[in-house]
């Protein structure tokens, strides 16, 4: 079981991400081949859940595209990912956060955690 480990951590070269968890509001900026072009796309929303570990770690994130809720799961360890910024720090209690699928508007707030 340790070598299977090694062996990822060797084959999975290191993003350097920043510290996020769920109820956090993060900027992804993914790299999308459209025919023999490619261009960085920006997807704004709420962290609603961290999964799994090592090179099988995915983060879902969902965001507001009018009235419809956009969900999109993207895996730590994919090349596609450019860069992630992190806006606010959401204070929740919970690592899943999927009750925020059903709320809209002043209840659909993150009380956002004040940095020292």
């Amino acid at each position: 079981m340790e070598f299977i480990k090694e062996l990822e951590n060797e084959l999975v070269e290191a993003n350097n991400l920043p510290v996020f968890k769920s109820g956090d509001t993060i900027t992804v900026s993914y790299k999308i081949k459209e025919g023999s072009k490619e261009r960085i796309q920006q997807f704004q929303g709420v962290v609603l859940q961290r999964k799994g570990s090592g090179a099988t770690e995915t983060f879902t994130v969902r965001k507001m595209s009018g009235n419809v809720g956009v969900e999109r799961i993207f895996p730590i360890a994919s090349p596609f990912i450019e860069s992630i910024t992190v806006n606010k720090k959401g204070h929740v209690r919970r690592a899943r956060i999927f009750y925020f699928r059903e709320r809209t508007g002043k209840s659909a707030r993150i009380r956002e955690k004040r940095m020292a």
